[in-house]
């Protein structure tokens, strides 16, 4: 029977930008894709968390979200969930895990209510307890996954690697078998599973339940990670188990806005740098360092001799995650502005670094490797020097190193808080952008080739393009609605 409301997808985000944003972009994807002559809406269910918690402009990115969607014509509807008290936790994917199964009640409360027949639910992976919600309503569940297929191969591995290793991989010798992937040292697996506690219990949960959704969407090209998304599609991560269908839709970013009448000041002072020729240093949202790192960066910065452009932000406050604004005066040696002035830029706030990355004058980049961060170098064609501080950023880096060959390594001391000394950063930054490095030279031809990969796949008949279509045509007519 025929009904007159349109179904909608409901998308369930973990509210912190780097989450809420990406899983909205693939939303408003499938909304134009053409995927389906019928008509489709977004409802974005938010567990927000309290304004303590919460990225200082994560409320203005919400409204910018909702005012987008409306201009460009998209029906995208908000809903806030009930408030909920912060859980007990240890840890942050621990935090993560029980704040979202906290709204699992008000979760089905708001789907049921909907006056929209339900095509499908998009859960962010840390919300797999949700899977319950979806189960008990009788709807298909997604899960969207915002990291490498490399993260998601190891999350599918992981509990029978639990099992299959006695100790915490933080004691383990040698290195875990990944299939699709060379051996990954046991050193550089991520933060939240070299110990076996609470954070890495969750992460064992959420590997197993990915096996229950409907499918999992995966913000990855799928030429990028040919190897590890066959092991997974072969179920070679999961033996004797059923694999979800895999969906990789990446890379997914936020479409640049035209420039504004003003640019940027980091943007104006790319303008007068010459092609290529500056290398960026920039940790993502939550990234900072300690006064005596900030020394050795200086110092390697201005013994490389190269042009550089520092986002430097200062230690979060108290009860906070978040990077305060940097003062430059105090951190930085005294007189390294006056010496670098010619060639450097030190920006001590917030810096628009998609603007950066899309410039001419930027020709590498040093990253704690966020995936986001990633994808957003590779889209625009730029190598990269890892140095990864915390989540799966050391797996990042090394499948970056060993598998893509895109980046330069630089030798990172995790038992020191990821510390890296002035003649590590000095050298990697040389390897990067010297004319004459092999090394450079090797990652600046495999950025091209990743570049050409992503700018592919979401072309008409490329692979993201493809496997977009794929989902939306899955979701646009669930069971029951066949005749709409």
């Amino acid at each position: 029977m025929a009904t007159a409301t349109p179904p909608t997808v409901v998308l369930i985000p973990f509210c912190v930008s780097g989450h809420l944003t990406s899983i909205l972009e693939v939303g408003k994807r499938m909304l134009r894709s053409g995927g389906t002559d019928r008509a489709v809406s977004l409802t974005v269910l938010l567990a927000q968390l309290p304004a303590a918690q919460r990225a200082p402009d994560l409320d203005d990115a919400i409204r910018r979200e909702a005012e987008d969607a409306e201009s460009a014509g998209y029906d995208v509807r908000f809903h806030c969930l009930p408030a909920e008290k912060l859980p007990e936790f240890r840890g942050g994917e621990d935090f993560i895990s029980r704040f979202m199964q906290q709204h699992a009640s008000h979760a089905r409360e708001a789907i049921a209510g909907l006056e929209s027949p339900v095509a499908a639910v998009v859960l962010d992976f840390f919300c797999t307890t949700l899977l319950d919600v979806t189960r008990e309503l009788g709807l298909p569940g997604y899960v969207y996954f915002t990291s490498a297929a490399s993260m998601l191969a190891l999350m599918l591995r992981l509990p029978a690697l639990d099992r299959e290793v006695a100790v915490d991989f933080e004691e383990m010798e040698g290195a875990v078998d990944l299939p699709g992937l060379p051996p990954v040292p046991a050193a550089l697996l991520p933060a939240p599973m070299m110990k076996k506690d609470h954070n890495y219990t969750w992460l064992v949960y959420h590997g197993d339940r990915f096996l229950e959704a409907a499918g999992i969407i995966v913000n990855t090209v799928a030429e990028l990670e040919p190897g590890v998304l066959e092991a997974i599609a072969d179920g070679r991560c999961v033996p004797g188990r059923r694999v979800p269908a895999i969906y990789t839709v990446g890379p997914v970013m936020s479409s640049l806005k035209p420039p504004p009448e003003k640019p940027h000041e980091c943007v104006q002072w790319l303008d007068a740098q010459p092609r290529a020729s500056v290398v960026l240093l920039c940790f993502g949202s939550m990234g900072s360092f300690a006064p005596p790192q900030v020394l050795e960066i200086a110092s390697g910065l201005e013994r490389s001799g190269h042009r550089f452009l520092w986002v430097l932000r200062g230690r979060p406050p108290a009860h906070s995650a978040y990077p305060t604004d940097a003062n430059v005066e105090e951190l930085l040696p005294e007189g390294f502005l006056e010496r670098t002035k010619e060639r450097g830029l030190v920006w001590s706030k917030w810096a628009p670094q998609k603007e950066i990355l899309a410039h001419r004058a930027v020709g590498g980049f040093v990253t704690h490797c966020g995936w986001n961060s990633t994808l957003e170098a590779l889209w625009h064609g730029v190598p990269l020097v890892p140095w990864p501080l915390y989540a799966e950023q050391h797996l990042n880096a090394f499948e970056l190193v060993a598998v893509m060959g895109v980046a330069v390594a630089m030798e990172v001391d995790r038992k020191r808080d990821n510390f890296v000394e002035v003649a590590e950063l000095e050298r990697a930054v040389r390897c990067l952008m010297d004319d004459g490095s092999e090394l450079g030279r090797k990652a600046r031809e495999k950025t091209t080739e990743a570049k050409a990969a992503c700018r592919n796949a979401v072309e008409e008949d490329g692979s993201s393009y493809m496997a977009l279509q794929k989902l939306t045509k899955q979701m646009a007519y669930p069971r029951g609605y066949e005749n709409f």
